[in-house]
């Protein structure tokens, strides 16, 4: 169901119920699936891959070339999951042969004006505030929260469960479940709030909260810290997932708070 006034490639796959507003462009190579409402003005371009129940809002532009000089046309995609929001004048750019996509997962919600660079995988579950600006080949695991005007580093992976407060810079990885804040951007405690919403009972939060004092407050190098951990601290899936993600980080992980 379309305004006639949008502008819609008869080569594009969308299911026959999608709400098309007007002045709307949808390229050839689209598929959008059933219950998706676009507004007005928005365009939608070669590689999108758009599931079910989406609401984008006017001016967002989906799957634009990349940002890239190295990208050379390669046919690429960008994926949206079902349930998610897409508020007005997002830019989501599609990806690059490092990963063929950028990907945005289920019952997100990104808000105004933010831009999600090439090759950027967006887990699900996520909010992302107004003019938050993602560099290219970001990993933001599931449930994560970035406040407005956060500016995110290329190659930087966010965990689960993450809050970053706004106006942060990012630089370096943050590990699962915690709260990272201040300038320079560094430990601020476990995102407990956010933890207690999601069901986590008293005694997992304070597992997760005596893993960061072992790793962060006791003044022992990562190395060191993360000994002490797998040797002391009973094995769980968050411990174990916190250990993983620092110890396979790239670009290595924010500091402890510095007064």
């Amino acid at each position: 169901m379309s305004q006639p006034l949008a502008s819609i490639h008869p080569d594009a796959q969308i299911a026959d119920d999608v709400e098309i507003g007007a002045f709307t462009v949808i390229h050839a190579d689209v598929v959008i699936e059933s219950g998706t409402k676009i507004a007005s003005n928005v365009t939608i371009m070669d590689g999108a891959r758009i599931g079910r129940n989406v609401n984008i809002y006017p001016g967002a532009v989906i799957s634009a070339n990349p940002q890239d000089l190295k990208y050379g046309g390669e046919a690429t995609t960008a994926e949206i999951g079902d349930n998610t929001v897409i508020r007005e004048y997002v830019t989501i750019n599609k990806g690059t042969t490092d990963r063929d996509k950028t990907v945005i997962g289920s019952n997100c919600l990104l808000m105004a004006y933010v831009h999600v660079g090439h090759d950027c995988v967006v887990g699900d579950h996520c909010v992302i505030a107004n003019s938050v600006q993602l560099a290219g080949h970001i990993i933001i695991e599931d449930y994560a929260r970035l406040g407005g005007v956060v500016a995110v580093h290329q190659f930087v992976k966010i965990g689960a469960h993450v809050m970053v407060a706004g106006g942060s810079l990012v630089g370096k990885d943050i590990p699962p479940y915690t709260t990272a804040g201040r300038d320079p951007l560094s430990y601020c405690g476990i995102n407990s709030i956010g933890l207690r919403r999601r069901g986590f009972t008293p005694e997992k939060i304070n597992e997760i909260q005596e893993i960061y004092r072992q790793f962060y407050l006791r003044g022992l190098n990562n190395t060191k810290a993360l000994d002490k951990i797998s040797l002391e601290l009973r094995p769980s899936k968050e411990r174990d997932q916190i250990i993983h993600f620092i110890k396979n980080s790239d670009r290595g992980v924010m500091k402890g708070y510095l007064r």
